[in-house]
């Protein structure tokens, strides 16, 4: 069984994701998402919780294909734009470059 996250888990992947926007490149947006997994752009996705299941799929099937890690985010789509600093709801988004942050080394392990 995998081990459960805890709030603080998510509290960091908040941390991280505040510096990715700050200082790396990503992309917000279903279709931008899709976009950068089909040029090989792409570094991690993240996808929110409620995000409708053929989407997910979708998402999860072009990252298979183009290599790419996925993370599936334990928040609502509010909750991370919240998290982008956005105003606006985000159900997925495409980290293009991590910057100074070290989110893409905690995806791989």
């Amino acid at each position: 069984m995998a081990p459960k996250k805890s709030k603080s888990d998510a509290q960091s992947i908040g941390a991280k994701l505040a510096l990715v926007i700050k200082s790396g490149r990503v992309t917000l947006g279903y279709r931008s998402t899709l976009k950068a997994l089909r040029t090989g752009k792409a570094k991690l996705i993240i996808i929110s919780a409620n995000t409708p299941p053929l989407r997910k799929s979708e998402l999860e099937y072009y990252s298979m294909m183009s290599k790419t890690a996925v993370h599936h985010y334990t928040g609502t789509n509010i909750e991370l734009g919240v998290a982008c600093g956005k105003l606006f709801h985000c159900s997925t988004m495409a980290i293009l470059d991590a910057g100074d942050s070290d989110i893409l080394s905690d995806q791989q392990a």
